[in-house]
């Protein structure tokens, strides 16, 4: 959720009546804007201090926000707000820098990749530099550390190292003891993001075992396979954090399990758009919104997000890709297919994402 200025109840209450908004600084953001666009109270501003090449087609945005942030968890995301041709756009992103440096200079720092067709993104490498401001929610996501000091196996692909190194240097910074090994997979060593930070720890913690495996590089070898986990010392009592695409997750889950590793003892985050539920899974059916008063005939190939959006509805909305919970909404009746676990909802009222529910039969949501 966006950050809003902490209003005191009588001046919340008078800019309800003057201005018909809960947060009635905001009403003065862009005369505020125009003063000094750090002062804007709608969102948390961030100014961009610099710009660094961080590996092929990758780059780290280092941003100073606002005193008024609140801070973060290694290993949490946060929503970044840009103005792009003149259009307002909310991306999610992780935080790759440790908490540490948060509270010594207050930066953050976030490793973006450019994707193919990425509209902000590309955007963000090719516009964004230093001084520019852009918007940032509060920091939020479950992707933690465990409270006590037990040997931990990383498994990470491409872009999903980017929770893993501030959870990497998190911990150096504790004096983490027990065991901690990285299995990180990428196409070539142009590609290892964070180099530098990663041969940095793996020189002075030594409780860190370093493995880069480099697919294009190093041949079929280099692909995750049984005998990279069996070489990980006492696998089986290791909690195991996942953080990849999608086919590298699964692999993992897969061969995880013929170790013996239980579910209970994986953490897993997601890099990329969900995928579809089987192809042979019923979906589509009429969607109404209840406050709108609006109906649509729905196929089943969209999730309700952008079936609300085609119905010039304006629901709120984050990721898209169900980690940021933003576009939750309540479901009044009609059953929801999940499209990153493909599993049905109940058929009552209950809270759902917009952005990972494809109706699957009459649906009713409270929009």
């Amino acid at each position: 959720m966006l950050s809003t200025m902490n209003t005191r109840a009588p001046l919340r209450w008078l800019g309800k009546q003057l201005f018909n908004r809960e947060d009635p600084g905001a009403f003065f953001d862009p005369l505020l804007a125009a003063l000094n666009p750090m002062w804007v109270r709608g969102y948390v501003p961030a100014r961009l201090q610099d710009v660094v090449d961080e590996a092929r087609d990758t780059r780290s945005f280092h941003l100073r926000p606002s005193p008024r942030w609140q801070g973060f968890e290694a290993g949490q995301h946060v929503n970044i707000i840009v103005e792009a041709n003149g259009v307002r756009h909310h991306r999610t992103f992780t935080i790759a820098s440790s908490p540490r440096q948060w509270e010594r200079d207050g930066s953050i720092t976030l490793t973006i990749k450019r994707l193919p067709g990425g509209r902000i993104t590309n955007w963000m490498h090719d516009n964004l530099r230093g001084g520019e401001i852009v918007g940032v929610s509060e920091a939020f996501g479950e992707f933690d550390l465990p409270e006590a000091e037990i040997p931990l196996l990383y498994i990470a692909g491409g872009s999903g190292i980017t929770p893993v190194l501030s959870h990497l240097a998190t911990l150096a910074n504790r004096d983490f003891r027990a065991p901690v090994t990285l299995l990180y997979y990428v196409r070539s060593q142009a590609d290892v993001i964070g180099a530098e930070t990663l041969y940095a720890l793996a020189a002075r913690w030594p409780a860190l075992t370093l493995k880069i495996f480099k697919t294009e590089e190093d041949g079929d070898g280099a692909l995750l396979n049984d005998r990279h986990l069996d070489a990980v010392p006492g696998i089986r009592a290791r909690q195991v954090y996942l953080c990849g695409p999608k086919g590298l997750m699964d692999l993992a889950g897969n061969l995880l399990s013929q170790f013996g590793i239980r579910e209970s003892q994986i953490q897993s985050t997601f890099f990329s758009a969900p995928s579809a539920v089987a192809a042979d899974t019923p979906l589509g059916g009429e969607v109404t919104f209840g406050k709108s008063s609006k109906s649509v005939e729905s196929g089943g190939d969209a999730p309700l997000l952008e079936i609300a959006e085609a119905a010039e509805l304006k629901p709120a909305y984050g990721c898209r890709m169900g980690i940021c919970h933003q576009c939750s909404c309540r479901k009044t009746s009609g059953t929801v297919v999940n499209r990153l676990t493909g599993k049905p909802s109940g058929p009552g009222e209950e809270t759902i994402q917009l952005c990972i529910s494809v109706p699957q039969g009459p649906v009713t949501v409270d929009l």
